[in-house]
């Protein structure tokens, strides 16, 4: 599926989600969307969860 088909299908999802249920569903549905899109990346192998917990820069060595 290319990535252009899930953007429409998930803009579909938000603008029904905002439509029917209001600005509360538009927010739920947008946050499960993005842990899903983080767990289907961590599941891939593209994401480690390492990579949100590690210091960046030069001195990440320092403390």
């Amino acid at each position: 599926m290319s990535m252009a088909l899930i953007g429409l299908v998930a803009g579909l999802a938000l603008g029904f989600a905002g439509y029917f249920g209001g600005f509360g569903a538009f927010v739920l549905v947008a946050a499960l969307g993005a842990v899903g899109f983080f767990a289907g990346r961590i599941a891939d192998g593209d994401l480690e969860l390492g990579d949100f917990f590690r210091p960046r820069g030069r001195d990440s060595g320092r403390r």
